[in-house]
């Protein structure tokens, strides 16, 4: 872009340009950003920090030894140090001595050997968040006695049942459409609160596409809605988004978030998983097609059990499958407790609302939650393990696959065996090398595991199943080791694809299922009876161990998570429809009626409108635990339908700062990928293609199906607060950063995005100068530019007779600009007014 173009775009467009600035808001106290890395930083330490400093660090830094003057067991303590000076200050990784400590960076702890990497990161994360600590500085790790339930425990609100309230009698001038309406009227009455105006019509098309879709609508959408002027227009409209496949991408990326999807196994190496699509695909399919909610879980905790002959049974399980793996992580039992300890923590995240992280050492210090508690949540899943050998489409009785099988095994017999035969030492020389990295009591199980399986115990084949892993990944490196025999190998393998065509299917999905009928036992860790912790929900619910029945005709499972599965899904459970319509609460107006969307517990906040959150969870499974239903019932009501401003906003914000009571609706910055969708669909260039294999970034495609790694991210998604893959997330964060603004500005993606903009804008040669900015607002905001803009806008791009030319040949010696006709200067002009609209606030932020 020349100089004079720069300064002729400051100039002329600049009040477009107000990148991360949403109009009308002036934060006071901490901001949204601040409020959810303190929560991250809660979490955190309550799930991955306060069980290391218990387990790792407290015999020698607690109450009754303290090596170096220095103790652990407090916030206070660690301020103050020892010896050595602080162990911790808060925001600063290279000062604080606990994070060079762990990290073996000068003083070394624990002496006994490291700790995991993924221990020292999450120590380090904690201490750069401000190492926040559960109530006073000066609390303890550890609470002094175990907990029995108090009276207030027992009343807390989110332990009981769910209540049936009536919609409150208002007079609200027949403001109200729907009861969601008359609850929040009659609470903003009670505060001296009236409801902001309804928003114009082009405003609630916007804001409804991006809300279902994740997308902006098209100019003929938004005409079509403008001119239906029925009183049924936006309901009709609620019920085309809701019925469109598009929903199910943007709502399914929700439901990725809270379960940690990812597509690489995470910490150094972070290696592809090919096959984790299909969970992904399943997810969008099933809301899709409204799969009733209380199915919906159940398939994902227990498909296998329930479903053992269908493929929803081995994809609906890879839930259970999304787990950090390190593949080169020795301490084969600690990694296999981590992963069970992580589908606990998520489970109770994801779908009781709670953290139950905090009870993995001790009993929660403030919520009702034993550490008994933990472990009978954990003991559901005591058994799993995961299936590698599974395909989506087992071979089924009359369709000819075990007959193929058959003869494919037996035409191939002699080729194989030729093949394996020149494998086989490489394969045992790979085979010593990976088991001699492990420990004495690891290698055994190897042996054990490959003299006779049948003689291990359900917990010695997990580990052994597990370690394998890491053996199975030196076979795949063999065919680089043949040296003089890959040659022959090589037509041996070629050979034996003559016979694809009835070859059994390869693996293709990553299942879960049971070790066996038996589950191994569940102890809590450092527990001197080692008593045997058997599967049970909350025990201020219901203090006796669950009833479990292994599955009919499935011998090989316990039955212990279809138990889990059928308690979640039980209507008179108070947590789960209650935490689901909360998080399609805060899907559509920013914040959930219990602001802490999976912290129901007393660390989190108490809801705004309790008896309307009732109201809603008791609809939800009325209407057959529809998901779709409640999306309408919210995006119909008058409260939805409210504009973001209003001239009253300073008295409004003295009653109400944060707007909780839903006195207008809150204007919103997108999230990442509609970000990246939307550019892609205003430049004409999206591809609607629906599931498969993820794509690279290059690809035209939805970010929902582009390859998500946990630690190599897209920049433009990465700069945009995309979510992490390690932890469940339940909102995501909004930041306001300067690369945000660099990659907008100066990426090569977002530039490649305004050429074609800029094309698309010249596929009808019949269009004029001004026709075209025109098209483009209507393209990139759902709306006609007003009289100045264009008037700006054609003094940038040249004039009202800009498009005027595209039939005459370029002057001599002058570059002609690609797709569109133009001179290469007058195209670039335009590529540059297309970008600023990709960069507007306008475009960035719903309303």
């Amino acid at each position: 872009m020349t100089k004079a173009l720069r300064r002729s775009l400051a100039a002329s467009l600049a009040p477009l340009m107000t990148l991360g600035m949403a109009p009308g808001f002036v934060l006071a106290g901490p901001s949204p950003v601040e409020e959810a890395q303190h929560r991250e930083a809660m979490a955190l330490f309550e799930s991955r920090v306060r069980p290391v400093l218990v387990e790792r660090c407290q015999r020698c830094h607690g109450e009754e030894r303290q090596k170096g003057d220095l103790r652990l067991d407090s916030r206070a303590a660690m301020l103050a140090g020892g010896g050595f000076g602080p162990a911790v200050v808060p925001g600063s990784t290279a000062e604080s001595l606990i994070v060079e400590a762990v990290r073996y960076e000068g003083l070394e702890m624990p002496p006994e050997g490291p700790l995991a990497e993924e221990e020292v990161e999450a120590i380090a994360r904690w201490v750069e968040l401000g190492a926040p600590w559960p109530g006073q500085e000066h609390a303890e790790v550890v609470r002094d006695e175990p907990g029995s339930f108090s009276r207030d425990d027992r009343e807390y609100w989110a332990f009981q049942p769910v209540g049936r309230f009536e919609p409150p009698a208002v007079e609200d001038g027949g403001w109200s459409r729907n009861p969601i309406d008359r609850f929040v009227s009659d609470r903003l009455g009670r505060a001296g609160l009236r409801p902001a105006p309804e928003a114009d019509k082009r405003t609630l098309i916007r804001r409804a596409t991006f809300d279902l879709h994740g997308l902006p609508p098209t100019p003929e959408e938004v005409d079509a809605f403008l001119a239906d002027e029925s009183p049924e227009a936006f309901d009709r409209l609620v019920d085309r988004l809701l019925e469109s496949p598009r929903y199910g991408e943007r709502w399914g990326r929700h439901w990725l978030d809270l379960v940690r999807f990812a597509e690489s196994n995470g910490y150094r190496a972070d290696e592809f998983r090919p096959f984790a699509w299909r969970y992904r695909d399943y997810v969008i399919d099933a809301l899709n097609r409204d799969l009733p909610y209380d199915e919906f879980v159940r398939q994902q905790i227990a498909g296998d059990e329930l479903y053992p002959e269908r493929p929803i049974g081995r994809v609906a399980t890879g839930y259970l499958r999304l787990w950090v793996y390190e593949s080169n992580q020795r301490d084969v039992q600690g990694q296999w407790d981590g992963i069970l300890d992580d589908i606990t923590d998520v489970t109770a995240d994801a779908f009781l609302g709670l953290g139950m992280g905090c009870a993995k050492c001790h009993d929660h210090k403030y919520d009702p939650i034993l550490q008994r508690d933990y472990y009978r949540l954990r003991s559901y899943f005591a058994a799993v393990i995961p299936l590698d050998d599974a395909t989506v489409r087992p071979p089924a009785p009359g369709t000819g696959a075990a007959e193929r099988r058959a003869s494919w095994e037996a035409l191939t017999a002699d080729l194989r065996a030729e093949i394996g035969e020149i494998e086989r030492r490489y394969r045992e020389q790979a085979e010593r090398d990976a088991v001699t990295k492990f420990q004495p009591e690891m290698q055994t199980l190897l042996a054990a595991r490959e003299a006779s399986a049948g003689d291990l115990s359900p917990r010695e084949t997990q580990l052994a199943t597990l370690a394998f892993r890491q053996v199975a990944m030196e076979y795949d490196k063999v065919p680089s080791k043949l040296e003089d025999e890959k040659l022959r190998w090589e037509r041996l393998v070629a050979e034996l694809g003559r016979f694809d065509a009835i070859r059994p299917d390869d693996p293709d999905v990553e299942a879960i299922g049971d070790v066996s009928a038996e589950a191994p036992p569940t102890v809590i860790p450092g527990d001197r009876g080692a008593e045997e912790i058997e599967p049970g929900i909350l025990s201020i619910l219901d203090p006796a161990p669950d009833a479990i029945n292994p599955p009919r005709g499935w011998p090989s499972s316990t039955g212990r998570r279809t138990a889990l599965a059928a308690w979640l899904t039980d209507t008179s459970n108070p947590l789960v429809p209650r935490v689901m319509v909360n998080r399609l609460w805060q899907g559509h107006f920013g914040r959930g009626i219990v602001p802490t969307t999976s912290d129901f517990g007393r660390l989190g906040e108490a809801p705004s409108h309790p008896e309307l959150l009732d109201w809603l969870a008791t609809t939800l499974i009325e209407e057959g635990w529809s998901l779709k239903s409640i999306h309408r019932l919210m995006m119909t009501s008058a409260t939805y339908r409210q504009a973001s401003s209003r001239e009253d906003l300073t008295a409004c914000k003295a009653i109400d700062p944060d707007n909780a009571l839903l006195w207008m609706m809150p204007s919103h910055r997108l999230e990442a990928e509609p970000i990246w969708d939307a550019m892609l669909a205003v430049s004409g260039e999206l591809d609607p293609e629906m599931g498969g294999p993820s794509v690279t970034p290059e690809a035209p495609r939805r970010a929902v199906y582009t390859r998500f790694l946990r630690n190599t991210k897209d920049p433009l998604l990465g700069a945009f607060d995309v979510a992490d893959g390690y932890l469940s997330t339940a909102q995501r964060n909004v930041t306001t950063a300067p690369t945000q603004s660099l990659l907008m500005i100066n990426g090569s993606w977002t530039l490649d995005r305004a050429r074609a903009f800029t094309d698309r804008l010249f596929e009808d040669a019949t269009l004029d100068a001004e026709a075209r900015v025109g098209l483009a607002f209507r393209l990139a905001f759902a709306r006609p530019p007003a009289r100045e803009e264009v008037t700006a806008a054609l003094a940038f791009v040249g004039g009202r007779d800009a498009g005027d030319r595209l039939a005459a040949a370029p002057p001599c010696g002058d570059e002609v600009g690609v797709g569109t006709g133009l001179p290469e200067a007058e195209r670039t002009a335009w590529v540059d007014f297309c970008h600023v609209l990709l960069n507007a606030s306008e475009f960035l932020y719903v309303d």
